[in-house]
C-alpha cells in the first residue's frame, strides 16, 4: 500500500490548538437559554457540521433534563435551530483569534508534500466559517491543496464520508486504499472509517486533549500518560487504525505504511 493522499482536520488538527473556538461559542449559545454544559459534554460531539452538534448536545439525557427544567417542555428543533443561531455570531466574534497553525504542522506539510503526497481537508465549519479561518491559516503559512465543508455536500458532514469522497475526486485520487484521513475527534475517525480510508487520530492539540497550549506544556508525567491513554481508547473505539501522540510523526507513518 502506498499513500498518495491525505485528508486533514482543520481544527485541533492543524489550528486551533485544543478546538477551543467552537468550544466557547457553544457553551456561550447555551448560556443565552439558561443551560449549562460540561466541557465534557460540549465536545462530545466535536468534529460533526455544527448545527448537528448543537442537537447531539441536547440529545444528552443531562442536557435534555436540564432543558426540560428551565423551559417546563422538552426541546424542539425550532429551539436547535435558535441555538445554532446564538453560536454562529458567538464563534465569529473569535474565529479570527484560532486560525494558527499548530506547532509543526508547516514543517510536516512540507515534508508529506516533498513524498509527492496530495492534502485534502474536512472540517465541522461551514462555508462562511471556513471564508474567515482558511485565509488567515493561509496568510499564517498553512493551506492544503482542497477543502470540503459540510453544505458542499448537501449537508452531508461527519460522520458521512462524503467530504472525503469530494476531496478524492477533486485530487484525482484512484482508489480509497491510498489515502489516510487525519483528525482530533472521534468524529474524524468515523469520517474515515465510513469512507473507507485507513484513519489516524492525533492527541497533542486535539479537542480529545481538550488542554490548551500551555496547560498541555505544564502537564506532568504521570498526568499526561494517564490523558494519553484515555485519549488512545477513544480514537480506537472510534474505530482507529493508528494513533500518534503528535502531528510530527505523520511522515514516519505514512513511511512506515508504504508512503
Amino acid at each position: 500500500m502506498k499513500i498518495k493522499t491525505i485528508i486533514l482536520d482543520w481544527a485541533g488538527t492543524t489550528i486551533d490548538f485544543g478546538c477551543f473556538a467552537p468550544v466557547d461559542a457553544f457553551m456561550s449559545a447555551f448560556a443565552v437559554y439558561g443551560i449549562s454544559p460540561t466541557t465534557d459534554e460540549t465536545r462530545a460531539p466535536m468534529g460533526l457540521a455544527k448545527r448537528t452538534h448543537v442537537a447531539m448536545m441536547l440529545a444528552n439525557k443531562q442536557l435534555a433534563a436540564e432543558w426540560v427544567k428551565k423551559h417546563g417542555k422538552p426541546h424542539t428543533e425550532a429551539d436547535i435551530d435558535a441555538i445554532y443561531e446564538k453560536f454562529e455570531p458567538a464563534l465569529f466574534r473569535v474565529l479570527t483569534n484560532y486560525a494558527n497553525p499548530l506547532p509543526h504542522v508547516l514543517e510536516v506539510v512540507a515534508q508529506v508534500r516533498a513524498m509527492g503526497i496530495k492534502i485534502g481537508s474536512t472540517t465541522g465549519y461551514t462555508r462562511q466559517m471556513m471564508d474567515v479561518v482558511a485565509p488567515l491559516a493561509k496568510k499564517n503559512g498553512y493551506t492544503p491543496d482542497y477543502l470540503v465543508c459540510p453544505e458542499d455536500v448537501g449537508g452531508k458532514g461527519r460522520p458521512y464520508p462524503n467530504m472525503i469522497w469530494r476531496n478524492l475526486e477533486h485530487l484525482e485520487c484512484s482508489t480509497i486504499c491510498e489515502v489516510l484521513k487525519i483528525g482530533d475527534t472521534e468524529a474524524d475517525i468515523q469520517e474515515g472509517k465510513a469512507a473507507g480510508c485507513l484513519s489516524v487520530g492525533v492527541i497533542i492539540g486535539s479537542s480529545v486533549l481538550g488542554l490548551t497550549e500551555n496547560e498541555f506544556i505544564s502537564l506532568g508525567t504521570g498526568r499526561k500518560n494517564e490523558l494519553f491513554a484515555a485519549a488512545r481508547q477513544k480514537y480506537f473505539a472510534s474505530g482507529a487504525d493508528f494513533v500518534i501522540d503528535s502531528i510530527c510523526e505523520l511522515p514516519k507513518l505514512i513511511t512506515t505504511i508504504g508512503g
